[in-house]
C-alpha cells in the first residue's frame, strides 16, 4: 500500500502531465480548481490516471468532494 507521501508524489506527477502544473506546486492544501487551475475535463483525466496508478475506484459522485489535493490523497489512502 502506498504511503501518503508516495500518493502525493504520484498525484503531483499526474497533475503535471495533464495540466502542466509544476509537480512541486501540487501540495496537500492546494485546491485543484482555485490554486492549480485544473478544469472539470482535466479533473476527469486526473481521476482516471489516479485510479490506474493506485488501483482504486473513485466513483463520479465522490469526485466532486475532492476539492483539494489532500482530499484526493486521503480518499486514495482510505480506499486502496
Amino acid at each position: 500500500m502506498a504511503t501518503q507521501e508516495e500518493i502525493l508524489e504520484g498525484l503531483a506527477e499526474i497533475v503535471n502531465e495533464i495540466a502542466g502544473i509544476p509537480a512541486e506546486d501540487v501540495q496537500l492544501d492546494k485546491s485543484f480548481t482555485d490554486d492549480l487551475d485544473v478544469d472539470s475535463l482535466s479533473m476527469v483525466e486526473v481521476v482516471v490516471a489516479a485510479e490506474e496508478r493506485f488501483d482504486v475506484k473513485i466513483p463520479d459522485d465522490e469526485v466532486k468532494n475532492l476539492k483539494t489535493v489532500g482530499d484526493a490523497v486521503n480518499y486514495i489512502v482510505a480506499n486502496s
